[in-house]
């Protein structure tokens, strides 16, 4: 999967500001996940990076049915950014592009590879399951760590008019504790920890 416009920037920028959070995922904190947000005129880009743990429940390779069918239906649910991350409706928000994939710990530098054998959604919001099941034990190591890593492109008629996410990511994922946020706007760099007792970011000091 290519990478999508300006996510890799936002990455350079905050890249300091994000060690910590780096580094809990790296330690593996279960409960607690990554997202970065970049507004840059009408749109805005976003990566998640969560531990599987966080998502299906596990982190062991998915071998049995059950939980290959669980990876697949969450790899689905991932595509749907804003069933998860709900914006106010006055944004006018709507996706260009989402994918999402499973990874191990140790194939970041395979992603490229591997990330279009999972969902996709193009300018229609139509999401391609083409992902077959033999994937994820390629690519996810027996034994290893995985993480769930998600970017999403969207086209917003008045980005400004985000003033607040609601995070209906803690419902879908009932696993999910925290999510370290790391938000991008002309304004600058900020960062924000969003609790699952209180699913929601005030933005207004953003614009």
């Amino acid at each position: 999967m290519k990478t999508l416009p300006f996510v890799a920037v936002l990455v350079a920028v905050t890249g300091p500001a994000l060690a910590e959070e780096e580094r809990q995922l790296d330690a593996h904190e279960h409960g607690v996940g990554q997202l970065d947000i970049a507004f840059e005129g009408s749109q805005i880009a976003m990566e998640l990076h969560a531990p599987g743990a966080d998502i299906v429940g596990f982190e062991y390779a998915a071998k049995s049915a059950e939980d290959r069918a669980a990876v697949d239906a969450a790899v689905a649910t991932l595509a749907r950014p804003l069933d998860m991350f709900v914006l106010p409706a006055a944004a006018g928000c709507s996706v260009v592009q989402a994918s999402a994939s499973l990874e191990s710990e140790h194939d970041d530098e395979d992603h490229a590879e591997h990330g279009e054998d999972h969902a996709h959604e193009d300018h229609d919001g139509h999401a391609d399951a083409d992902h077959d099941d033999h994937d994820h034990e390629e690519h996810v190591e027996a034994g290893g760590h995985t993480e769930f890593h998600a970017e999403y492109l969207l086209e917003c008629a008045d980005p400004s008019a985000v003033e607040a996410i609601s995070f209906a990511y803690f419902t879908t994922f009932p696993n999910a504790k925290e999510l370290e946020v790391q938000v991008v706007s002309d304004a600058g760099a900020s960062g924000f920890e969003v609790e699952r007792d209180t699913p929601s970011l005030d933005l207004r000091g953003m614009f």
